[in-house]
């Protein structure tokens, strides 16, 4: 089994809490041979850590022919300059989100990944948080019916003051946040581009970008879906609220419940037109009993945290892509997708952006 040789762009808390947390444990599949940050103590720590070569300029990588894969975990607003530095040097690179400003930069990113003939991957692993596949079984098996809604809440009550509420470095909640519910989401819309209606307010932040979003996707013969991607919500509430034909489905990213009706156990209606009344005569409202059937899902002790577990899994189909050459999963394509809604959020709020 081959061991891939990798390089850490970033020491941070994406570089070194994620990525060489991950990797760092995985050594029968992943080496960390070497580490760039600007920051001389980051770089010492991840030389003690990882026993690897460290580098304040991410260039003097360039120079090296050992590099299997490089990951760019820099800066939100260096993603694209990085990427593309790489690629076109023949390396191939897993992107830290946001993938990218602008439309026009992923595609960049993917001409320069075609040339070159290497892999772009995007870090996207919340497509493999096992909650999110939990709720994807559950659509997939069709007792909920035809989805009607999907509402989705990753909020929660933030004063933030850090280089992640500017503008210029690509921040904000959209950015910041936003990529892994929206990848989520279009993953469940499905294939083609939703209509787009975004607002979306600063409140608590002590940058110019924004931390309150309100976002709706919708089309003909896709579910609506409701994204709120708030830091002013001290009650944040379920992270999934799913309204299906013959029942529904809420979540926590440690908790899957659905409450459903099999048609055939049902009482058997019919439309009437007539007012509706008691045995006694008296006027009667509408109602029934139905047999409901409900179900619940907790991750087991393998499944371990839904972060922990969800790069492992990226990281896992990765792995495959690099050695044997199968499709990545989650490709750049998709993402671009996920990047024109948030321009399109942009342009309809002027009033920040």
């Amino acid at each position: 089994m081959a061991t891939l040789n990798v390089a850490i762009i970033g020491q941070g808390r994406s570089g070194r809490d994620i990525h060489g947390a991950y990797l760092s444990k995985n050594p029968e599949h992943f080496r960390i041979v070497a580490t760039v940050d600007l920051i001389e103590e980051r770089r010492q720590r991840s030389a003690r850590e990882y026993g690897c070569d460290v580098y304040a300029d991410y260039r003097d990588l360039m120079k090296r022919t050992d590099i299997d894969l490089v990951v760019n975990a820099t800066p939100s607003h260096l993603h694209v300059p990085v990427t593309l530095e790489f690629l076109k040097a023949g390396f191939n690179v897993l992107c830290e989100k946001p993938f990218a400003h602008s439309v026009a930069d992923v595609n960049k990113m993917i001409a320069a990944a075609k040339r070159s003939g290497k892999v772009l991957a995007v870090f996207q692993q919340s497509r493999y948080a096992p909650y999110f596949v939990q709720i994807q079984k559950v659509i997939a098996s069709g007792v909920l019916g035809r989805i009607v809604q999907i509402n989705m809440a990753w909020n929660g009550f933030a004063r933030r003051w850090d280089w992640q509420t500017l503008q210029r470095m690509d921040g904000g909640n959209l950015l910041n946040t936003g990529p892994h519910p929206l990848d989520q989401a279009l993953y469940l819309y499905g294939e083609g581009m939703p209509k787009v209606f975004c607002r979306m307010d600063r409140v608590n932040t002590y940058g110019d970008a924004e931390d309150h979003v309100k976002l709706i996707l919708s089309g003909d013969d896709h579910p609506l879906i409701d994204l709120e991607i708030s830091s002013c919500a001290p009650f944040p509430g379920f992270l999934y609220n799913i309204y299906g034909s013959r029942g529904g489905l809420r979540a926590t990213m440690t908790s899957v419940e659905w409450k459903y009706f099999v048609p055939e156990e049902a009482p058997e209606q019919k439309l009437i037109e007539t007012p509706l009344c008691k045995p006694d005569g008296t006027p009667a409202y509408c109602s029934e009993q139905l047999p409901w059937r409900e179900e619940k899902w907790t991750p087991s002790e393998a499944d371990g945290g839904a972060f922990t577990t969800a790069t492992g899994g990226l990281y896992g189909q990765l792995y495959r892509t690099l050695t044997t050459g199968v499709p990545l999963e989650v490709t750049p394509q998709q993402v671009r997708r996920q990047i024109a809604v948030i321009e399109e959020c942009r342009r309809q709020n002027p009033h920040i952006y």
